[in-house]
Order: structure tokens, then C-alpha cells, then sequence
């Protein structure tokens, strides 16, 4: 019997063979990685008496929630995650200076396919685009990581999305992934891994898979696989010295669902408050004003999105009633798009830009709604408060979308441009 991408990469991690859904193993990390919770996590090391840990090479450190720091108790904790750093002797430390994590890991030849991932950020999953099994943890279990270099973990259930079909222009991989989730639910995937295949997957672009698996964790999902194909180890291959190949699920691979997905016919989508999978087509939206548009998060800031939504605001200018926002997803990103004229065509229009950070996506600073405000982001939750007063309503859509919407001052279809 084959096995699944997932199976594949903890049946080596664990080393056991063979190794089925269902089946608790301990595994070892090929690579942990923390943003602003390393500061808890060296708290719970220190509360136990823990100097040392298991192997800090295999260990990266980074500070991207909140940068630079905007209140007092950020900036102590991000002092914190300084010393934790020169504590612990964790060698890859790239402080505030490399934008969001998810981004910077493979931009940084980190991610490797077949290699077992763990993070502190729920959207770990995001490194599944490279065919890495890569997801988050908790503080307490990331502690004990650091401390033993195991963790025991359940192997997960497989479901296959096989996407079928072309893209219409201005419809993008997110607009996808909020169809599966108005579709299906954010519970299809419940600590289940979730492979994205078909012609259309396969199409898609590094940034566009990236979107995808990011949001898989939206849908439940414990890992969020692309296979890694040759249009993942020209873009690895840049970035590592290391040696990365093929990988995918075996053709007999055994599935606990597999779900065909046609997005022949598929319009702009849009996420609705307060749950990612409220989803409606833009042609049923109606006119909704809104306050604030984003561009930007780990989800949909690479240089690909702002490519796209600068096409729209080329020669335009964001609606009087409109603040938007433009944060790139890192610091390779910010220079491209500057190299690329982005940044001046984003300036001309009217919009802020931010130092590449999740920004407003977390509500910690920059861009916090107000009560009765409404906010259209490419961002990856619209949960109650999310981004600042609990009256405040946030609204999920592509980049394209945003920039649309952001001319216009209500949330619009961005077809018309």
C-alpha cells in the first residue's frame, strides 16, 4: 500500500517503518522555528531549570508580530527574545531585520521538502507549499521540543483536494481557498493533513501554493501539502546548498476523502464576519462600505500579490473614505517591489506603507479598527476583534479584491479592471 506525503515524512521522522494514520509516533524535528513566542517558550525554560537545549542549529529566531515595537511591553519582550537568543547559543537569529516568518523560511533556504517542521505560529503550515510537513505548537510543547529534540505526534488522516479547471483573470489562488472553505467548512480538515493537487494546483505559482497551504489551517488541517515539483526546487534551489529533490504521495496512496474542486467558473470571493467560512461570490456582496483595505500578512504579501494589486491601483487613487494599507510580507519582498516601481505606484494612490511585519493581521498595532469600522484585507481570519473593537467588522478577500475595493470605498470586483 503507498503511503501520503504525510505519512512519507513522519514515517522517516519518527523513524519507524511503516507508519499509518492513526498511529501515535515520536518524531524529530528537522527544523523548529519561533517568532514572538520564543520570549514564553525561554520563560518555561528558565521556570524548569533548563540551560541548555537539544541542538540549536537546528533552531531559527526571528521577531515579526509587532515591529518595531509599539507599546512597552513588547519592546521588554522582545528584549526577552535577545537574551533567549544569546542564552540558548541559537546561532540563526534574524531579529526584526527579515519581515514575517512564514515568508522568510523558505525565502531563507530553510524549508526543505520531506523534512518534518515545527513553529510557534498557527500558520506553519505554510511550508507544506515545498512539500514540508510543517505545523504549529504550543509554548509548553515547544519548550520540551527544545529540551529532548521529539515530540509525540498522531499521524493524520489524508484528505485530497483536486483542483480541475483555469482561473479566470483577476481570480486568485486565495479566492480558491475561501471557496473550499465556504464549501466545505472549516472543519473538513480536522487534524487531518490536506493535499492540494490536480492541474489547476499544479499550475499554480510558489506564492499562490504558499497562499493556499497558509490557509489550510483554516480548514482545520495539521499539514497542507503541495507535491514538490520542479517548480519548487528552482525556486529552493536558489536559496539552499542543500540538497532537495522530489516529493509526493505515492499513486496508491490511500485517502480518507478526496474532493474534486472546479474553479472553471469561479468569481472573486469574499469572507464574511465573523468566520472564514461565511463566504459568498463578490456578484451576491451588494455594496458594502468599508474603512480600511490591507495588503499584506503571511497569507497574500509576497511580491506576486503586490504586483497584481498594483496593476489595479496604477493611475488611480484609493477612495477618499479609505485608509489602505500596503505591508509587505519581508524585507526580500519590500526591496523586489521597490527594484519594481510597486512601492511609488502604492504611494501615488494614496495608500500607507509599513514596515514588513504581520502588521494590523494580529491587531498587536498598526491599523486597529475602531468600533462600527470595516476593514477588506488579504489577510487569513476575520474572527470577532481580531484586529481591534469587537464592533469592528473584517471582511477576507484576494489582493485583487482589496485593491479594488480599496478605489472604489466598498468592496468591489476587481474583473472590471
Amino acid at each position: 500500500m503507498g503511503m501520503t506525503m504525510a505519512e512519507k515524512v513522519l514515517e522517516r521522522a519518527g523513524g519507524k517503518a511503516p507508519v499509518r494514520a492513526g498511529q501515535y509516533i515520536t518524531a524529530k524535528p528537522d527544523l523548529v522555528f519561533m517568532g514572538d513566542g520564543l520570549a514564553d517558550v525561554y520563560t518555561i525554560l528558565q521556570e524548569a531549570n533548563v540551560g541548555s537545549i537539544w541542538d540549536a542549529s537546528k533552531v531559527v529566531s526571528l521577531m515579526d508580530h509587532a515591529v518595531p515595537s509599539p507599546t512597552i511591553g513588547l519592546a521588554e519582550k522582545y528584549k526577552t527574545i535577545r537574551t533567549a537568543v544569546r542564552e540558548l547559543g541559537i546561532a540563526t537569529a534574524y531579529g526584526e531585520r527579515v519581515g514575517i516568518c512564514h515568508q522568510a523560511l523558505p525565502e531563507k533556504g530553510h524549508v526543505i521538502p520531506g523534512e518534518f517542521i515545527l513553529g510557534l505560529d498557527s500558520h506553519s503550515t505554510t511550508h507544506g507549499a515545498f512539500g514540508a510537513a510543517s505545523t504549529a505548537i504550543g509554548y509548553t510543547e515547544m519548550a520540551y521540543v527544545l529540551k529532548t529534540g521529539a515530540l509525540w505526534v498522531r499521524v493524520p488522516e489524508t484528505i485530497k483536494f483536486n483542483i480541475l479547471g483555469e482561473l479566470s483573470p483577476r481570480v486568485m489562488s486565495k479566492d480558491v481557498l475561501l471557496h473550499i472553505a465556504g464549501r466545505y467548512s472549516v472543519e473538513v480538515a480536522q487534524y487531518k493533513a490536506i493535499e492540494f493537487t490536480g492541474p489547476t494546483a499544479r499550475g499554480m505559482s510558489v506564492a499562490g501554493r504558499m497562499t493556499m497551504s497558509n490557509m489550510g489551517v483554516e480548514l482545520g488541517a495539521k499539514f497542507a501539502f503541495f507535491e514538490a515539483d520542479e517548480k519548487t526546487l528552482a525556486f529552493l534551489r536558489q536559496r539552499t546548498q542543500r540538497p532537495v529533490g522530489l516529493f509526493g504521495a505515492d499513486a496508491d496512496a490511500r485517502y480518507e476523502s478526496v474532493h474534486e474542486v472546479d474553479v472553471s467558473a469561479l468569481e472573486p470571493q469574499v469572507s464574511l464576519p465573523h468566520r472564514v467560512d461565511n463566504v459568498a461570490p463578490i456578484s451576491a456582496i451588494g455594496n458594502i462600505k468599508i474603512d480600511q483595505a490591507f495588503l499584506g500578512s503571511c497569507t497574500n504579501a509576497r511580491t506576486e500579490d503586490l504586483e497584481v494589486a498594483a496593476g489595479i491601483l496604477e493611475g488611480r487613487h484609493i477612495h477618499r473614505d479609505v485608509r489602505m494599507l500596503v505591508i509587505p510580507a519581508s524585507w526580500e519582498v519590500y526591496t523586489e517591489a521597490m527594484r519594481k516601481g510597486l512601492m511609488e505606484i502604492f504611494i501615488r494612490a494614496g495608500a500607507l506603507i509599513g514596515t514588513p511585519g504581520c502588521g494590523p493581521c494580529c491587531g498587536t498595532h498598526q491599523g486597529i479598527l475602531a468600533g462600527g469600522e470595516r476593514c477588506i484585507g488579504s489577510h487569513n481570519r476575520n474572527f470577532k476583534g481580531r484586529m481591534g473593537s469587537n464592533d469592528a467588522e473584517v471582511y477576507l478577500a484576494s489582493p485583487a479584491t482589496v485593491a479594488a475595493s480599496a478605489i472604489e470605498g466598498c468592496i468591489a470586483d476587481p474583473r472590471t479592471y
